[in-house]
């Protein structure tokens, strides 16, 4: 467990989040956002995810004295410490000034902020705060593959600990604020125009309704959640809900199918609020034909490489950290760029059984839109002058020597440009792919050898 900060809010304040990570599957148990990490606070924290998750054996965390009093003038005993002694869970703690011991929570922290917390704005309240991370936690447990458990996700690893029939003892002072929370105060509804009748037995009932997501990239729909990420914020998603599934469209494609929390009371109250009865469901619960086109979302890594059915495949250094839409269509791999345009095209490294495999694939939506633009790569000119392109070699002229340069290919030509401005076309004799898009960095000079 650790507590890390970072959480702006619009008031100027920035809160803490109190954070416990699985060391076997990096399973996120705890990501609670606090006004001020108390021990009270923390403890809070814990309690819950005990309550949730079980008792484990062991707990690590560093020596904040919201964790122990090992550093305290007075020493003794803190609340954290208490509850782990009261129930059997083995309290150890980091040697002072070694950050590497929890590694697996810090990177955990790094993860947070690079896909959240940079890039959002400030919350509106700790309640906006906790709703986007626990959309992040979520996605974080069951939608993004972690390199460090071979691309599997965390919540395939993760097993709560068994109950031994011993039931969780928190002290006297906390047990009243850890219990279940109060059912919440429901404001009065306005008269609705269109009264909800319910069924007298339960019947299949299938709503689609259009919502926008807010900054956030965190939705909510009757209670439920689901994470979108800020790159959706201010989009229209269709959501086509029963008592069962959820699935989450854009322009007609569909994003992500999750869980449904819905009832049939909540499925009519959708209706009555202006939704509309929903058609089929946009994925068959059929068997896939085997060689049709199906397509899935998948982030390129730093190093240009594709986790696609349990293997990694390199796809080029120029997409790292793009989240594209993959299209498998027979013996062609299409990577897809937000408006499904056609960023490249690739032989197809998976077998039938393969694709049968791969996790959150949908059918394949339209044919993938050609670029608008010509392709554009970059080159260093050579000392004599020249630039080389699938094994193409053209002369550009020695003053250019060691400014890197655009190449824009055509279909029948190469056009150079320095700067935005032409200064070489040639005419196009290769029919090599380009593989390669960035300049290389130039060499170091040569040492000579001594006399």
């Amino acid at each position: 467990m650790d507590i890390v900060g970072g959480v702006l809010l619009a008031d100027g304040r920035e809160a803490k989040v109190v954070t416990g990570v699985d060391d076997h599957s990096r399973f996120c148990v705890i990501a609670a956002v606090v006004p001020k990490a108390t021990g009270r606070a923390v403890c809070l924290a814990l309690a819950a995810a005990l309550r949730e998750y079980g008792i484990p054996e062991e707990l690590l965390t560093d020596n904040g004295k919201q964790f122990t009093a090992r550093f305290n003038a007075g020493g003794g005993e803190v609340m954290f410490d208490r509850i782990c002694r009261e129930n059997g869970i083995t309290h150890r703690l980091t040697k002072p000034r070694s950050p590497t011991t929890t590694g697996k929570i810090e990177r955990f922290h790094l993860s947070l902020r690079r896909e959240l917390l940079d890039d959002h704005p400030p919350f509106a309240s700790v309640c906006d705060a906790q709703a986007a991370i626990d959309g992040f936690r979520r996605h974080y447990n069951t939608e993004r593959p972690h390199q460090a458990l071979n691309m599997a996700f965390p919540a395939d690893r993760f097993r709560p600990a068994g109950g031994d029939g011993i039931a969780l003892r928190l002290p006297s002072s906390l047990a009243s604020l850890a219990g279940e929370p109060p059912t919440p105060v429901t404001p009065p509804r306005q008269p609705l125009t269109t009264p909800v009748v319910l069924p007298a037995a339960p019947l299949e009932v299938a709503v689609e309704v259009t919502k926008t997501v807010p900054g956030s990239g965190n939705l909510t729909v009757s209670g439920q959640q689901f994470w979108l990420g800020p790159a959706h914020a201010g989009r229209s998603i269709t959501l086509w809900a029963d008592a069962t599934v959820v699935h989450l469209m854009l322009d007609g494609i569909r994003l992500k199918t999750v869980p449904s929390r819905l009832s049939l009371t909540q499925l009519h109250q959708l209706l009555a609020d202006g939704g509309r009865p929903a058609g089929p469901p946009p994925i068959s619960s059929a068997p896939r034909q085997p060689g049709t086109a199906v397509e899935v979302e998948r982030t390129i890594n730093a190093t240009g490489l594709l986790a696609l059915a349990g293997r990694q495949h390199p796809v080029g250094f120029h997409l790292a950290g793009q989240r594209v839409t993959v299209r498998v269509d027979h013996g062609v791999l299409h990577l897809l760029g937000p408006d499904r345009v056609m960023l490249r095209s690739l032989p197809n490294p998976l077998t039938a059984a393969e694709v049968s495999r791969i996790r959150d694939a949908r059918p394949g939506g339209p044919a993938p839109a050609p670029a608008a633009e010509p392709r554009r790569v970059e080159r260093r000119v050579s000392c004599r002058g020249s630039i080389s392109i699938a094994r193409q070699k053209i002369q550009v002229g020695i003053s250019h020597a060691g400014r890197t340069v655009t190449v824009e290919q055509g279909d029948t030509t190469f056009r150079v440009y320095d700067a935005e401005q032409l200064i070489a076309e040639a005419l196009r004799t290769t029919t090599k792919q380009v593989t390669r898009f960035k300049a290389r960095k130039p060499e170091p000079p040569r040492s000579q050898p001594s006399a």
